[in-house]
Formats: structure tokens, sequence, C-alpha cells
């Protein structure tokens, strides 16, 4: 029989319930024309609003129930669905456009209580096999024809939805009758007479025909072998909607008949899956990163990564230095101004410190864990930490650091200060009390810029002519570069940012460029040739989580 597969599925017993999930059966959305309709509702107990995704089952327009998609209800709502399974009229006694008209009142219901069901009514999902592959076809396909959502209640909402999950639907009756198993029999009885009295029902409840560029994208999964709906149904259909510019995909089970089992089922479920989640759940928010440009533009700008779109900039005056901040602040250094400031989410200044008599030239700054701020001047050699208020509480002086030599300083976990004295190609690490307890050496003078500690006690450092980042142990030993190999090659290496899963965000001063590497020191991603001159780049850590 037509849809076959589908109609004689047996309904087996309600499945557990996750602690997760939250089901509730029997939910009435409409009555028309002397019918009940229902919906049964599975939904994730985490806040939301959630995405949502429509179930609707097959069975040739004349048996099946909603029950049958019990258990991927729940699956889907373990997934952060609101998964509705629904209910229609059926044939004999309901012919076409019932379905239709129903399955559309069944969204529409669901966009007027989505605060009830904590459901996101602008993410709203379709799936259904056999016959139901059809109905969800008709859903994304039909969105604006107004005489399918003629009845039933809430007509202030929208019936469209966001994207379809076809299993093996029919998509053209006028050309199945050949092909489509027990069609002669089960087609009339939807849509009144065969096609030679009802030709213009056939085409109307033919999804193909209703094709549009502003169609929903559309996923079919449609077995090479089925009997009942031939696979060239699903093809046509996908073919007319890549011509009309519609994101449509066609995932070809082979060897698989009407109906999925085993691994095909398996194969088929993840796929629709990946569909919903990739049209459904909200995009991922784009990485962001922060540059300091120190001679082009001279300004602190945000950069969408990898793509290099411009967010915001604001004015460093040549600054160096600049650093994220988990509020969503930025603190930078207005070097050649002595000054450090402090802006919010917004770009508005929230914090200044300088100009200070002793402090004229202040290319470093960090944000430290206590809310107090390192800040460092390379005229007078001095190193500061101020509270909130402005105050010193920690001073360090050196004149080798003086006339310029310095470039950032870092406060390491142990509480000691690292310093790049650049001109020296040295970097020193001095504690509380002004001493110095460990030194690094370049074997040339390569001026290093930035030196962090790292959790396992060995210290990163960035280095220039040529560029390169080292890893170094407590005794000097080199464990790992960044540059110094066939794989990537820099030409000055100046700010640098560790990123969550290990790898680098590096920034090439002469070079003008900004990469990213993984924690093997392989490319990720870059932009070459850029119309800044990088001094320091921060990541924005949670968009790289």
């Amino acid at each position: 029989m037509l849809f076959a597969a589908a109609a004689l599925a047996q309904n087996p017993a309600t499945p557990p319930v996750p602690d997760s999930v939250v089901f509730e059966r029997d939910i009435d959305y409409a009555s028309v024309a002397g019918a009940k309709l229902g919906m049964d509702i599975a939904r994730p107990k985490a806040p939301g609003p959630h995405p949502a995704v429509v179930l609707i089952h097959g069975g040739g327009f004349r048996r099946g129930t909603r029950q049958s998609y019990t258990a991927l209800a729940l699956r889907l709502a373990g997934r952060g669905y609101v998964a509705a399974a629904v209910s229609y009229r059926l044939t004999p006694k309901y012919q076409f456009p019932a379905p239709v008209r129903d399955v559309k009142s069944a969204v529409r219901f669901l966009r007027a209580n989505a605060k009830r069901f904590d459901l996101d009514p602008d993410r709203i999902g379709v799936t259904g096999s056999s016959a139901g592959g059809h109905l969800a076809l008709m859903l994304g396909l039909t969105g604006g024809v107004a005489s399918f959502d003629d009845e039933g209640p809430n007509p202030e909402q929208s019936s469209r939805v966001s994207c379809v999950v076809n299993y093996f639907g029919p998509t053209d009756f006028t050309r199945i009758y050949d092909k489509g198993g027990d069609a002669a029999e089960v087609l009339p009885a939807f849509l009144g007479a065969n096609p030679r009295n009802a030709m213009k029902a056939h085409i109307e409840a033919s999804p193909l025909q209703w094709v549009s560029p502003d169609d929903a994208p559309i996923l079919t999964i449609h077995g090479d072998k089925d009997p009942l709906v031939p696979y060239e149904q699903a093809v046509w259909l996908t073919e007319r909607l890549v011509a009309a510019g519609v994101p449509a995909e066609l995932e070809m089970i082979g060897g698989a008949g009407h109906g999925f089992r085993g691994e095909h089922g398996v194969r088929a479920e993840a796929r629709m899956m990946a569909f919903f989640d990739k049209y459904l759940k909200p995009a991922p928010s784009p990485k962001r990163v922060l540059i300091s440009d120190h001679a082009k533009t001279r300004n602190i700008i945000a950069l969408e990564w990898p793509s290099g779109r411009e967010l915001w900039r604001v004015p460093n005056e040549g600054g160096h230095d600049v650093q994220s901040l988990p509020n969503g602040g930025v603190l930078l250094t207005r070097d050649r101004l002595g000054v450090v400031v402090e802006l919010d989410a917004n770009q508005k200044e929230v914090w200044r410190w300088g100009p200070d008599p002793s402090m004229k030239n202040t290319p470093s700054a960090q944000r430290l864990p206590n809310g107090n701020t390192l800040i460092g001047d390379n005229d007078a050699g001095k190193l500061v930490e101020v509270d909130r208020a402005g105050k010193i509480i920690w001073t360090y002086e050196n004149p080798d650091l003086g006339r310029r030599r310095m470039r950032l300083a870092r406060r390491t976990p142990e509480g000691t200060t690292l310093i790049c004295v650049q001109v020296a190609g040295r970097v020193i690490e001095v504690d509380k009390a002004g001493k110095i307890v460990w030194t690094w050496q370049t074997g040339e003078i390569r001026k290093p810029y930035l030196a962090e500690r790292l959790p396992n006690g060995n210290t990163l450092i960035s280095i220039g002519e040529p560029g390169e980042v080292v890893e170094v142990d407590r005794a000097g030993k080199t464990v790992r570069s960044v540059g110094g190999d066939d794989r990537i090659r820099m030409a000055w290496t100046s700010g640098f940012r560790v990123l969550p899963n290990g790898g680098l965000l590096i920034a090439d001063y002469t070079g003008r460029r900004l990469v990213e590497v993984d924690s093997k020191g392989n490319v990720v991603a870059e932009l070459r040739d850029l119309p800044y001159m990088i001094a320091s780049a921060d990541a924005v850590a949670e968009t790289f989580k």
C-alpha cells in the first residue's frame, strides 16, 4: 500500500522520559469541522526559548497516529528542541486541503503559545515521513498561501516554518500513478477523484508546484529502492528548489526502500539532526579579536575573526598594548600621552590613569585578577601597580629599562613580573621586593616583545628579526617554537594571546599579518597584508570557546 511502511509501524510503549525533559500529552490545538485535534509536546526543562520541531506522522493520509513519533520527540527534546507531534484529519472523511490546513494550524498554535512552551517562535522546523513528509513540504513551500490558512484558530499568527526535513514524501501526484504502489486506491480518497476528474486537486496538492525563491530550506531523505514513492520524486523537487535559489539537499539512502531501519535509520536521523542544528539553532557568535595598531591607523580595532571585518575602532594615539576584559570592556595604552584607559562594552571611557609626572610613555598595561592595573613606562624605566582609585601600591624601577628599552610587562600566577627588555634582547622576572629572580637572554639581540608564564612553569616569549614565539623552560632551554620551521615564518613577532584550546593568536608587526595556530603550531586561520601594523593582539576569550 502507498506509504505502507509508515502506516503499519506499531506505536511502541512510551519510552522513559529523561529527567531533563518535560513531556505533555493530549494538548488540544484546534477543533475544526467536528474534529478535535491534538499534539504531544516534549521540551527541555532547561530555560529557553528553544527552537521547535513539528513532527507529522505518515500513513497514506488515512491512518497513523502522532504517538509513533513519541520516541523521536523525546530525543529531540534531549538535544534542546521543543518537539510537537501532531494529529491531523484523515481520509476518507476529510480530504485535501484539510490535513494541510491542520498542520498549519498546529504551527500557528505553537507560535501563539510560545511562552507557555518556552519556544522561539522564529525558529520552528518540521519533519514528517511519507504522507507526513508531504505535509511537511507543504508547510515549507506554501508559507504565503492564504487559502491554506483560512481554517482553525490563531489566524493572526504565521504558519511559516524555518526549515523542512522530508522523509520520502511524494512531491508530484500527477506522475505517481504508474510507479507509486497503490496510488490509484489512496490518492482519489485524499484528492476527491482520479487525475482525469480531479487534475486541479492533484496539481494543487503537489509540493513540486509550489516551489518559489522564498521557500524554507529543505532536506529530503529518500531510499533509491523505494517502491511506493519513487526516488525520482525527491530528485525532481531538489532540482527545482536549487534552480529557484532555495537551499536544498538530497540524502539518498542506497538500497533502502520505503522507510529506514537499522543503519539506514541511524544515518537518516543523524542527517536530520545536523540539518535542524544548522538552520534552527543559533549560529555561534563570531570570534572576535582586538588589535592595537601602533603605526598605521593608530587605533584599537575590534575585528571579526577570521573574516577581518571591522566591528569598531577607537583612537589609541599610536599605543602598543590592548587587553580584552571579562566584562566586555577593553584596557588600552596611549603611550605618548602617558595614559592608560579602560572602555566599557560600548567603547565608553569608564576609567583612566595618568598622566603622572614621573611616567610619560606607557606602552604596557595589564588588568590584574585583583582589579589593580600593572603599568610600565619605558622612558623612566619604571613599573607601577595602581588600584581603582589610581593609588600606586607597588613600584619597580630599573635604569636598564629606561630610554625606551622596555616593551610589555606581565604579572605571573606566582606574583612575580615578567618584563621584556627589548633593546637588550632580554627577559627578566622580578619579585615583589624588586629582586631579579630569573633571566632569559636571546643568543643574539632579537628584541623580545611579550613574555607570559604558562601553567606548566615554562614561559612563552615573542621575539623579532625574524619573528618567532618560543617556549622556554626554567633553564632557558627552548622546548617549542612557533615560527622557527617551515610551517610558518614571520617577519617580526609582537603580541600574542594563548587561546582556550591551547593555540595562539600571533601578531606579525612588520609582516602586517595576524595568525591563529593550533596547539601544534599549524596555521588555523590568518589575515595577510593588513592595513595595520599590529603591536598587540588579544582574543575575546568567550568567543573562542
